[in-house]
């Protein structure tokens, strides 16, 4: 398997959702928030990539998909730590590493 460039940020969750769960399902935006039980325009701000998916909308995609929401976390937790890396690179580059004696 290929490693992923380092250089591209992780896909986000709702650009999975957006591209290959939904369609996979044929299923609408509005169907889908209907199924999770929130509102279209929440959805619609996840598979933007506008909000973050939160412990509670990966509980319900989790149920959703059937895969749990541990992989939707994962994938947001990646998606945040790869920018948080490049906003804060010359702020972190600044902490000294600590050593027990």
């Amino acid at each position: 398997m290929a490693a992923r460039d380092k250089n591209r940020p992780p896909v986000h969750p709702g650009e999975i959702l957006r591209e290959d769960v939904l369609p996979g399902l044929g299923m609408s935006v509005t169907k889908a928030a209907e199924a999770l039980g929130v509102t279209r325009q929440a959805l619609h701000r996840v598979l933007a990539g506008t909000a973050a998916i939160s412990p509670e909308m990966a509980l319900r995609i989790g149920k959703f998909c059937g895969n749990g929401p541990e992989v939707w976390l994962r994938m947001q937790a990646a998606c945040d730590l790869w920018h948080a890396e490049r906003r804060m690179a010359d702020e972190i580059a600044g902490i000294k590493t600590q050593r027990a004696a």
